[in-house]
């Protein structure tokens, strides 16, 4: 029987010299569904993500992947697990075509394998709406696509868990709508875990939500039980449950 959570973390915790970026956090991801991670800053998202993925050593704690304790893998080796992650800031290759950027991606697990790492590449430009660009100079392309082939070099990998972080930041009112239709598109096929401050997005796109603050999970549950928790509305109160 397939689990129902594909990752899990057990009281993960970061101190750095003393000051505490999380404590004891107890974490989900349903396999197959979006869930968001939402908090103030300095809430202690980006540090939760960062052990999750394995850019960041945890103080202590555990992290469970399909099952399996990767606490101490590097983060290479969760890549190569199935576990994709976006950063805040664009990490493209500029001065390469949007191509190159994604094949550079998909290369990974389908280098051996030409004819079929280019249907790879068409079928994900295709699918995030820049196949149109494939030979444009990364560096040249705006902002919001630039944002766009970050995703798209990701989920060339076929990632088990995609992790997106503030991926609708810096786009425009349209991009942002392109970027919750495609996340509605991809529903059902990865595992999604969302770090975003848009809140429309977030109610759009969000299966479950994770609220952190001060480094620890105030609440969790569906968008309606989030947006009805006293103890988030107390938190929150003039805020708009700010991510």
């Amino acid at each position: 029987m397939v689990a129902v959570n594909i990752l899990e973390t057990k009281g993960l915790t970061k101190i750095y010299s003393g000051l505490v970026a999380n404590t004891d956090v107890d974490f989900t991801l349903a396999r197959g569904k979006v869930t968001a991670l939402i908090g103030p800053n300095g809430a202690g998202k980006s540090t939760l993500v960062g052990m999750i993925s394995g850019r960041t050593e945890a103080t202590r704690g555990q992290v469970f992947f399909e099952g399996q304790d990767i606490s101490a893998l590097p983060a290479h080796k969760r890549i190569q697990l199935g576990l994709a992650y976006t950063f805040q800031i664009t990490s493209i290759f500029r001065g390469l075509s949007v191509y190159e950027n994604v094949a550079l991606a998909g290369g990974r697990t389908l280098a051996a394998k030409p004819e079929m790492l280019d249907n790879k590449v068409r079928e994900v430009l295709e699918r995030v709406g820049i196949a149109d660009r494939s030979q444009q100079i990364a560096g040249d392309l705006s902002y919001g696509h630039q944002r766009i082939l970050e995703i798209a070099m990701g989920l060339a990998q076929d990632p088990k868990v995609f992790i997106l972080d503030e991926p609708t930041q810096g786009l425009a009112e349209t991009e942002v709508a392109d970027f919750i239709e495609l996340i509605g598109s991809l529903a059902g096929q990865t595992t999604i875990l969302l770090i975003e401050h848009n809140m429309k997005v977030v109610q759009e796109t969000a299966d479950y939500i994770t609220v952190l603050d001060q480094g620890m999970v105030l609440a969790e549950g569906t968008p309606d039980d989030i947006h009805n928790n006293p103890a988030v509305q107390a938190a929150y109160l003039g805020t708009d449950i700010d991510a």
